[in-house]
């Protein structure tokens, strides 16, 4: 599923949240501040942020644009008890893709991460992803671009692209592909996997997907 940094300072909440997304099969990362928040936000790469707003150390607003400012992509949703017009407006300046009000129950909490988590891609200024001097991705269009000219890929493909893009030189596991590219009614296929990667290799070049024994797989562009 995903991998997610949770900061909230209120224990009880943090514990359940965080035991209850893990059931879901994500990896929660949990803080109680906001300074610890921000040294675990620079140690490794998250699919979603979960922030308290207000918190010690450092409040979310503030551990949000900052993070901003050097490049952190992931989606992120304030946990928040602040319902005015302003602290809505500040929090969607400082860079937050959701809000979700206390108290909450968790099935909209969970709604509300795995919508962000399916989505494309997050906070990127370029309006394309260069994989070679010859290929590109157009992320507004979601379109695979070869040589000026647009190229089809099938729902699983592009979906998988998308994956292999957000996690460029980093070896995905073959557990976390089929939670990306298979809903929860789907079965999960290696069969079909192989196919798909295979499809996409002809595509855009067999050295683009290695695969690594017993790992997974990793991708690998030359720009």
């Amino acid at each position: 599923m995903g991998k997610i940094l949770l900061l909230e300072d209120d224990a009880n909440l943090n514990e359940t949240v965080t035991e209850f997304l893990e059931e879901e099969g994500h990896e929660v990362i949990s803080v109680y501040d906001g300074h610890e928040a921000q040294e675990k936000l620079y140690e490794s790469k998250y699919d979603l942020l979960l922030l308290d707003v207000n918190t010690p150390g450092m409040n979310g607003f503030d551990l949000l644009k900052e993070a901003r400012t050097q490049k952190v992509l992931a989606p992120a949703i304030f946990i928040t008890s602040l319902d005015s017009v302003d602290d809505l407006e500040k929090g969607y300046a400082s860079g937050c893709d959701d809000y979700i009000r206390k108290p909450f129950v968790l099935k909209e909490l969970k709604i509300r991460v795995e919508t962000l988590l399916k989505r494309g891609f997050f906070h990127e200024e370029k309006e394309t992803i260069a994989i070679s001097q010859s290929i590109s991705y157009d992320i507004e269009n979601n379109e695979l671009i070869i040589d000026d000219k647009v190229v089809s890929l099938g729902h699983k493909e592009s979906k998988l692209l998308k994956l292999f893009m957000k996690n460029d030189g980093t070896v995905i596991a073959h557990e976390r592909i089929y939670e990306h590219l298979w809903d929860y009614d789907e079965d999960p296929s290696d069969t079909a996997l192989r196919t798909y990667i295979k499809n996409l290799r002809k595509i855009i070049g067999k050295e683009k997907i290695v695969s690594i024994k017993k790992q997974g797989y990793k991708f690998i562009s030359e720009i």
